[in-house]
């Protein structure tokens, strides 16, 4: 069986869901690389930054825009060491601003990728995967991008069986 991982960005505190702010203990995405994990029994590695974003949601949005806009990379607080054991990986991470947090980008960058599955998920609020499987398969061009699962974040408690369909479509063995 296929070694895999399940490499996510996922942002706790506050968070835009429902047209509100809200105070989420686990970000969206990490309670889904949750529920991957306990199907498919991969290895988690979160993505985090060496610099938090401001806990403040609206300030968090601006620094955001201020690293898509700068084409940014931020550093990683953690490396995988032993990528080249995996050959699944399902990414996560939420959508902002109709892409993937700088953060992936800087995550996708750092490893070889030819030769392996990525199968992409996101947690948004409206706008579903964005350009992001387009933008993982410009910086994976020698992977295999599955089709991806986007998953609205106020739905993340509700999602086992479209989650469950998404893995059986994309034939993964459960």
């Amino acid at each position: 069986m296929a070694r895999t991982l399940i490499a996510y960005y996922s942002r706790r505190g506050n968070n835009y869901s429902n047209g509100r702010i809200v105070n989420l203990p686990v970000g969206n995405t990490e309670v889904i690389a949750g529920k991957i994990r306990e199907i498919t029994g991969g290895d988690l590695f979160e993505i985090k930054t060496t610099m938090p974003y401001p806990e403040d949601y609206t300030e968090a949005t601006h620094v955001a825009r201020d690293e898509l806009n700068g084409n940014a990379r931020p550093q990683l607080a953690a490396t995988l060491d032993n990528m080249d054991s995996y050959e699944l990986i399902y990414l996560g991470y939420p959508n902002w601003w109709g892409m993937m947090p700088m953060a992936v980008f800087t995550f996708l960058e750092s490893y070889d990728f030819s030769g392996k599955t990525i199968m992409p998920f996101c947690t948004h609020e409206g706008s579903e995967l964005g350009n992001s499987e387009h933008d993982i398969q410009r910086l994976c061009k020698n992977a295999h991008v599955m089709p991806g699962l986007a998953i609205r974040g106020s739905s993340v408690a509700n999602v086992d069986n479209n989650l469950a369909i998404w893995l059986k479509k994309s034939q993964v063995k459960e």
